[in-house]
């Protein structure tokens, strides 16, 4: 059975499950370009050391299929542009060998001496390769080729550090989401006792999933579909006592095991009627994963090594959270919030449209978030905030999803 490496709006205990089975089929290694070799669009390793840990002795040489997080690092490393390669990979594998075996091990010529005359010398680098395991019998999964001075800070123990650090700061926290995907993860958290009205934010705003086609929108991309379920009964409550136009104080965090990304720890208002996260950008804390250059061979980082990162992330979780789940820094930006919240949008459709133009939606999203504008009946600043924030929600990509809740408040300022 193939190791499961994605979820959507999944549950706390769902993502550290995966997260443990994935822990348990990793394997790191550092080794020489000439070490690879691609054949029929999977990367081949030969004469790479066999890696001893707690699962015993596993043999590294043999074949690996990349990810499309995989592809996009090969090409960055090869100077290849990764639409074309994962063209290549999916429809004509014999290119992307060539290229790929091409850029690593160079060209040679036999002269009529017999020597060796060498037109294009192989790549000197050395790469390290972020693995998983073979399952029962068949190939491994490439998850990234990286530089050899990439600093890991790997997804289960940046989790750990974090509910380190909420514990540290001694606030009362519910995590409320968990993506994981081949390149990145993403959890969602808020404070339940750190809650403030916004009436003008709110004013008028209906639940965009109470119209069943956006909630099916939701559920499709929701991996557990017992998560969806109940996530579509805590809905539907309008404005029945208990769903009071209350924004929660929150965070979000996230992390790259491949180098795509980094540690990100950045403030959210949490939206209780409709599960929008507003986030702001601007007061995000990141942290880039580099590290010293390592040899050759299996990468085993020492645990002091590996402490002392985790306690600097600790330290910064603690800190922020303080800030960030406090009623003052709630109250503070409820109130700039409420500001714009009230300028009328009377023109949906050429709106939407600015603000595609503005900040580089797609057409697919301007569509979803205008339906999300008319479903939520807000025709304010504000209702553009929430349609993006709850458009989001149905968006497969994660990444893609944190982003446009991350253009939520500038969309929102850009209406006059």
């Amino acid at each position: 059975m193939s190791l499961a490496t994605t979820i959507r709006n999944a549950t706390f205990d769902h993502m550290v499950h995966m997260l443990r089975a994935q822990n348990a089929a990793k394997i790191d290694v550092v080794a020489p370009a000439t070490a690879l070799r691609a054949r029929n669009g999977a990367i081949e390793l030969s004469g790479v050391e066999p890696v001893v840990d707690d699962h015993g002795v596993t043999l590294v040489d043999g074949l690996y299929v990349p990810t499309a997080a995989a592809d996009a690092t090969i090409a960055a490393k090869l100077g290849i542009g990764s639409k074309y390669l994962r063209r290549l990979r999916t429809e004509r594998p014999d290119l992307f060998d060539a290229n790929v075996n091409g850029l690593l091990h160079g060209k040679s010529k036999r002269t009529a001496a017999g020597s060796t005359s060498v037109i294009y010398p192989a790549d000197a680098r050395s790469f390290l390769l972020r693995l998983f395991r073979g399952q029962d019998g068949e190939p491994g999964v490439l998850r990234a080729l990286l530089s050899d001075r990439f600093g890991m800070v790997d997804n289960l123990d940046l989790l750990t550090a974090v509910l380190d650090g909420i514990r540290q700061a001694d606030v009362q926290v519910e995590i409320r989401s968990c993506d994981l995907t081949d390149s990145s993860m993403h959890c969602k958290v808020y404070s339940p006792a750190v809650e403030r009205l916004a009436p003008r934010f709110l004013a008028g705003y209906r639940n965009p999933f109470a119209d069943p086609a956006l909630e099916a929108d939701r559920q499709r991309i929701t991996t557990d579909l017992e998560v969806g379920r109940r996530m579509a009964a805590a809905e539907g409550l309008g404005y029945e006592a208990g769903s009071e136009p209350v924004v929660f104080a929150g965070f979000r965090f996230s992390n790259s095991e491949i180098g795509s990304g980094s540690v990100t720890l950045k403030p959210e208002l949490y939206v209780r009627i409709c599960r929008n996260g507003l986030t702001l950008p601007a007061l995000a804390f990141r942290k880039v994963h580099l590290g010293q250059k390592m040899e050759d061979g299996t990468v085993s980082w020492s645990q002091d090594t590996v402490k002392k990162q985790l306690d600097v992330i600790a330290a910064q979780a603690r800190d922020h959270v303080r800030r960030w789940l406090s009623p003052e820094f709630l109250d503070k930006q409820v109130e700039l919030l409420e500001e714009q919240a009230g300028a009328p949008v009377t023109v949906p459709d050429a709106t939407v449209r600015v603000l595609d133009r503005e900040l580089g939606f797609t057409e697919t999203e301007r569509e979803g978030v205008l339906r999300h504008f008319i479903a939520g009946g807000q025709p304010t600043a504000a209702g553009i905030a929430n349609a993006i924030t709850s458009f989001s929600q149905t968006v497969a990509d994660p990444a893609r999803a944190d982003a446009l809740d991350d253009l939520a408040l500038r969309a929102m300022s850009l209406v006059k």
